[in-house]
């Protein structure tokens, strides 16, 4: 729009002609926003506000006499508040870059004062605090004129071609050597090291894989044998297999060949055995049988003879008796005894000659003791003198 200006963000619009500006400026500063110009009026110009660099080469000398070339650069730009713009717009409006030129030489000449007062130690040990005391001893000037300083950086510090500073960092120039050279020898230590147990690795490795080879290759070899011998190792089951069918085969066949004969040769041969045995049997049961009947025929021939011929032994008995003196101890029953006794004696005799005969182990009793030549009962006894034989014993002499 026709006489609106608006000021860029890092610039500071100055307006002269008209009323004053504030702490009576001879313009009025406009930042951040636009305003109405009149054309012929009013006369607008623009401050920068953006940051600036200067650059300060200076030869210094120390304290200690040491002349040190000194390069530093310092970063700077005019203050945002309306005095430092006010003030920087009254000195570097016309020519702004009149800035940096003054800007390097106020910084030279404190860089210079303050470099005098410290050792080449101080200067190349102690940067920081060189910059910082630079800062310091700058910061009101330069607010006179408006400007800030935003950093302050030493480049370089040299001696030239006197030494000191060489021949100061000679010691730590050979402690860092020195512990370079540690540095190295344990790196080439641990490098070596490491190259060992990479060896020792590699080798572990290489054994591992070897075994591995060799326990598969022997698998591999075990498979192709165990398969050769799969074939022989059947038809062999095999052929076992058919020998142990036929080995059972001739086994149930010779059971069978016995049992066939036994059932042909053995249990003919046993039942005619048996059937011989129980003839035999039976024979000499039936000759047992004829023997005893004959010989209970003999015995009762025989019995039947002796009965025959028993009252005949009685008689030869009774007539050894006739020319004996009897005497008769109880008259009648005494007799009878006698009789009884002629008879018993009689039947002894019998049956002794009978067991003689028939062959019988057995002995016949042995008679009771008798008295007299006949054998008759102790009953028989001689008579005493004087004794009435009447109703008495008959006694024998």
């Amino acid at each position: 729009m026709f006489g609106y200006r608006v000021p860029a963000p890092d610039e500071a619009m100055l307006i002269s002609g008209g009323r004053r500006g504030l702490g009576g400026a001879p313009f009025r500063v406009v930042t951040g926003h636009g305003k109405f110009v009149l054309p012929i009026f009013r006369k607008t110009r623009f401050l920068t506000l953006s940051m600036c660099e200067s650059e300060v080469t200076e030869t210094c000398v120390t304290r200690q006499g040491i002349a040190l070339h000194v390069r530093a650069v310092i970063a700077f730009k005019v203050g945002n508040d309306h005095e430092s713009i006010i003030n920087a717009g009254q000195r570097f409006l016309s020519d702004q870059d009149q800035m940096s030129v003054l800007t390097g030489r106020i910084f030279a000449g404190h860089l210079r004062a303050i470099i005098g007062s410290m050792t080449v130690e101080e200067i190349v040990t102690e940067r920081q605090k060189l910059a910082a005391e630079v800062l310091d001893t700058s910061k009101t000037e330069m607010a006179k004129i408006g400007l800030i300083v935003d950093s302050l950086q030493i480049q370089s510090i040299d001696d030239g071609d006197t030494g000191y500073i060489d021949a100061m960092s000679a010691p730590h120039k050979a402690a860092i050597q020195r512990q370079a050279q540690i540095a190295q020898a344990q790196a080439t230590q641990a490098s070596v090291e490491a190259q060992q147990v990479a060896a020792r690795n590699q080798a572990e490795y290489a054994r591992q894989t070897a075994v591995v080879k060799a326990e598969y290759s022997a698998e591999v070899e075990r498979a192709q044998a165990k398969a050769a011998q799969a074939g022989p190792l059947a038809k062999a089951h095999a052929q076992q297999e058919v020998l142990a069918a036929q080995t059972e085969l001739a086994q149930r066949a010779a059971q069978l060949r016995q049992q066939e004969l036994m059932a042909e040769i053995v249990k003919p041969a046993e039942a005619e055995a048996e059937r011989i045995r129980v003839l035999a049997v039976a024979e000499a049961e039936r000759m047992k049988i004829q023997a005893e009947a004959a010989a209970s025929y003999d015995r009762v021939a025989l019995d039947r003879m002796l009965i025959d011929q028993l009252p005949q032994i009685v008689k030869e008995a009774a007539g050894g008796l006739a020319g004996a003196n009897v005497n008769v101890l109880n008259g009648a029953d005494g007799l009878g005894e006698i009789a009884a006794g002629l008879v018993g004696q009689g039947l002894t005799i019998l049956d002794s000659v009978r067991q003689n005969l028939s062959g019988s182990d057995q002995r016949p009793e042995k008679p009771e003791k008798t008295d007299g030549r006949l054998g008759l009962p102790g009953r028989l006894s001689a008579p005493d003198k004087g004794t009435d034989t009447k109703d008495g014993p008959v006694v024998i002499d």
